[in-house]
């Protein structure tokens, strides 16, 4: 256990250290670290838990680390992977604010914020991409992304509210097409399925 615990803090102090940006700008980081090297969780585990980070009060990175670590070892481990990834914005805080007064004002530390910034907006870009191809499975997913795009973009509704009535019209169109019955969850074998 204290293991498993060790390794939940330090793959996410590794990703709070090596991320710039948050939340969306973190989303190639964690799959390759939660669902391709470690195969902590899947794919369509990590985009759900982003999607209810972005509803929830927090960060998004910082509840996503939470349900990790949760699922990896109960609520002990959803508190050190939480503690984990919270840790090095802490620590470098920490120090910026011990060490210079005026940092932001200091010309190199401008310049380096505007090469961050260039290569933030090329990850989000990515994570934006590589997000929507596994989200976007259908004709009506599709047309939910350009109209929550629109909504967003165009006429500035927040995004909590696109989030929920995105939510409630998946739970209406599951329910019609029948998703939502107890059975569709069973097994096969305990719905009989195998017998032959």
């Amino acid at each position: 256990m204290l293991k498993r615990l060790l390794d939940l803090f330090f793959v996410f102090f590794k990703v709070g250290l090596c991320t710039f940006g948050g939340g969306i700008a973190m989303l190639p980081i964690l799959e390759t670290e939660l669902v391709e090297k470690r195969g902590w969780v899947t794919s369509e585990e990590l985009i759900d838990w982003f999607a209810i980070g972005q509803s929830t009060p927090g960060i998004i990175a910082v509840n996503v680390a939470t349900f990790a670590g949760y699922k990896r070892a109960g609520v002990v481990g959803g508190c050190v992977g939480t503690f984990g990834m919270v840790c090095p914005s802490i620590i470098i805080i920490t120090v910026i604010a011990f060490f210079i007064s005026n940092f932001a004002d200091i010309i190199w530390v401008q310049k380096a914020l505007t090469g961050i910034n260039v290569a933030v907006a090329a990850i989000l870009t990515s994570a934006v991409y590589k997000f929507s191809k596994k989200s976007v499975k259908n004709v009506f997913g599709f047309c939910l992304l350009v109209i929550s795009f629109i909504l967003i973009f165009v006429f500035n509704v927040n995004t909590i509210y696109i989030i929920l009535g995105s939510a409630f019209i998946g739970v209406i169109l599951a329910g019609l097409r029948g998703d939502l019955r107890p059975e569709k969850s069973l097994p096969q074998d305990e719905k009989g399925g195998d017998e032959k």
